[in-house]
């Protein structure tokens, strides 16, 4: 029994399907196929379950799986230990941002933990808020940029990086562009673009919908500021964007306060509590990062 056939076993039994398994860890499909196949004949058992499309664990998969994560985690927190004392630290971190992200600092980030700490391997991956959370409660990410309504996701540490009004932007010509404040009843008039469920800035919206008993309809939603800046543009609807979202249009598109939406929208760092070397060193990295002005970055997507 290896090492790396835990690593993949326990990455199938996570991405719940054997292509991402084999994306994940880098390598091809039929060698992760392969490997886990081996594991089982010297288990003598099946782990996963292959005859539905998701790739599900057995009976003896699950027992498992908590012991190749405890095997795999014992042999991570060796080799910390040594890096500890040898001033080394190695190991694999696996960073999630939030959708189109172009916030430049989390960039900036972890490139010096690079150079500082070249033996630790960095693993980047994209998703929408929630589903980063996630990532970060069972253990598959260790650091995420997301959008969110609130200071800290439950039970997860959380760093603050931007906190915005959500403002509606219109194109000259527009019923409400004489105006420069609104109300979430006067938006409701009019058609909505907006990012979709699960990032923050959707989330904030939604809710503050919610509390008034109202449901505007949300005609377009996209993943990108530039997207739904477009679609205002052409009077398709009135974009939801944050405050510094919107004054990257504001040659195209006036920004009207929404009065009755207080709560703002958060771009944070989220973490789990953690005694790894690697996460404290790329956290102290991403607060010197994000410490510094960085006027001309492009909005993000939140």
């Amino acid at each position: 029994m290896e090492l790396r056939q835990l690593e993949y076993f326990v990455a199938v039994a996570e991405e719940r399907n054997f292509t991402r398994a084999a994306e994940r860890v880098h390598i091809s499909q039929s060698g992760v196929s392969a490997q886990v196949r081996q594991l089982e004949r010297e288990l003598g058992a099946e782990l996963f379950d292959r005859s539905a499309r998701a790739a599900t664990l057995t009976v003896a998969g699950k027992a498992a799986l908590e012991h190749a994560r405890a095997a795999l985690a014992a042999t991570a927190a060796l080799g910390q230990a040594v890096g500890e004392v040898t001033g080394l630290i190695r190991g694999r971190l696996t960073v999630g941002m939030i959708i189109g992200c172009t916030v430049t600092p989390l960039f900036d980030a972890l490139a010096a933990f690079h150079r500082a700490h070249p033996g630790v391997e960095i693993s980047l991956l994209e998703d929408n808020s929630d589903r980063l959370v996630e990532g970060v409660r069972d253990g598959t990410v260790d650091l995420a940029l997301i959008g969110t309504a609130t200071a800290a996701p439950d039970g997860l540490d959380a760093l603050t990086i931007i906190s915005e009004r959500l403002v509606a932007a219109v194109p000259a010509g527009h019923p409400l562009a004489e105006r420069t404040r609104v109300t979430l009843r006067d938006l409701s008039a009019h058609p909505i673009a907006c990012m979709p469920p699960g990032t923050g800035l959707r989330t904030v919206f939604d809710q503050a919908c919610a509390a008034q008993g109202l449901q505007p309809v949300i005609a377009l939603q996209a993943s990108a500021a530039d997207a739904i800046a477009d679609l205002a543009t052409r009077g398709l609807a009135v974009a939801i964007l944050s405050a510094s979202m919107a004054e990257h249009y504001r040659d195209r598109l006036t920004a009207l306060t929404i009065d009755d939406v207080e709560t703002p929208a958060l771009l944070a760092l989220t973490w789990r509590s953690t005694h790894n070397p690697a996460m404290r060193e790329l956290l102290a990295h991403s607060r010197r990062a994000f410490a510094k002005p960085d006027p001309g970055h492009a909005p993000a997507r939140r």
